[in-house]
């Protein structure tokens, strides 16, 4: 990523540093259930401290109304988690628009962004109202790099220096070792509930894969395309002929989407539903496929084991139930056990991989959502490229005071 200008280029003694993090992070009654996201932020936060900058902190967390205070999506869960990782307090700012009080190596984090008007929408005023906040503006949420918004795209527009954290270096270095040169065979496995919301990346995937295992939802789209029955399971009827397509054009490249062969069934969903393993022909009409079965786990756990390069986005069933976890569990612990470049990432792909605790035997853990499949698709991340034009700007200026 030699075309971003990074934090080890710059003298940051002194400054107050504006630092985009994603602490999009999930909740249950106030509490905060993973907290992956805010650690992998730490390195950054720590090493800005250590250069003797203040550090005002941005974030969005959930979708709240824009432009209106709720307490549901505060970050002060996320300030207080802060405060005991970091082993000091980080005030959280509600007000902070029209500036921010700071001392040396202060550390502040404000409120939702979202709770501002305009922030979704990329406004100019309100990202300029951010850019006066800072001398340095640090874009480290790869989470968020695939949206133009004022926090990700319209601030570095505005500031006098815009670079990348390093959070956000090694999210594009690590996706783009699979990009460019992946050893094969390369697996992708792409679960989650709709097939709608992967569409592209699907067809994407194609193009590079060797095999691609699909889970969740999305599972039964294709099944319900190859002629089964899935009951009154979750499927996009609309796209069932997109589904076909993709199978299609995975044959006529010698690729390989294996389906279930076995599921994991319920005649209704709650905590308390009793899992049935049914092989696919014998799929009711008032059946919900919540789970592979474990013929499936096990054929899909052999085809991890031959992989050389894997790519993981999404669960393959109902994983916070404990009865419809199996699938989701064996193809974690398998990529767990893969000697292979590993690359997972999505939001219920941390919960899945927290849950089943098998963080440390993965390559590489990308924290972003909807920005991984978009990188990987090939688009241009907008906040990226933002970023390598402020770095051409600033390198221009260099080389002026040169002479």
């Amino acid at each position: 990523m030699s075309d971003l200008l990074k934090i080890a280029d710059l003298d940051l003694n002194g400054k107050r540093v504006l630092i985009r993090e994603d602490y999009n992070v999930p909740l249950r009654n106030g509490v905060i259930e993973d907290d992956t996201r805010i650690r992998a932020s730490l390195p950054t936060l720590q090493s800005i401290l250590d250069s003797g900058a203040k550090i005002i902190l941005l974030s969005h967390l959930g979708r709240p109304e824009e432009g209106q205070f709720d307490e549901a999506f505060s970050l002060a869960p996320v300030a207080k988690k802060l405060s005991e990782l970091l082993g000091r307090d980080v005030p959280l700012i509600r007000d902070w628009t029209e500036g921010v009080d700071l001392e040396t190596n202060d550390i502040v984090l404000c409120e939702n962004v979202r709770f501002q008007k305009g922030e979704k929408d990329n406004d100019d005023e309100l990202a300029r109202q951010m850019a006066n906040l800072c001398q340095v503006y640090v874009n480290d949420a790869f989470a968020t790099a695939h949206r133009a918004q004022a926090s990700t795209h319209g601030v570095a527009k505005y500031v006098p220096i815009a670079c990348a954290g390093p959070l956000l270096i090694a999210e594009l270095k690590a996706l783009s070792a699979i990009i460019r040169k992946p050893e094969k065979p390369l697996l992708a496995i792409v679960g989650g509930s709709k097939i709608s919301t992967k569409l592209t990346i699907l067809e994407s995937l194609l193009d590079r894969v060797d095999q691609m295992i699909v889970g969740g939802g999305i599972a039964n789209t294709f099944l319900k395309a190859e002629g089964h029955a899935i009951g009154k399971s979750l499927c996009e009827d609309t796209l069932v002929d997109d589904a076909k397509k993709l199978i299609t054009k995975a044959k006529q490249k010698g690729a390989e989407i294996p389906l279930p062969t076995d599921v994991s069934c319920a005649k209704s969903f709650s905590e308390n539903s009793t899992a049935t393993i049914k092989p696919l022909d014998a799929i009711e009409d008032d059946d919900l496929i919540l789970d592979i079965g474990p013929e499936t786990a096990d054929h899909f756990v052999d085809m991890i084991s031959k992989a050389r390069t894997i790519v993981w986005n999404g669960p393959l069933g109902v994983f916070e139930s404990e009865q419809f976890s199996l699938g989701t569990r064996k193809v974690a612990e398998a990529i767990a056990r893969s000697d292979a470049y590993t690359v997972a990432g999505g939001g219920d792909t941390l919960s899945a991989i927290a849950k089943f605790d098998v963080a440390d035997s993965i390559s590489y853990i990308s924290t972003g959502g909807g920005a991984f499949l978009e990188f990987l698709e090939g688009k241009k991340l907008p906040a990226v490229q933002i970023l390598e034009e402020s770095a051409r700007a600033w390198a221009l200026m260099e080389r002026a005071r040169e002479y």
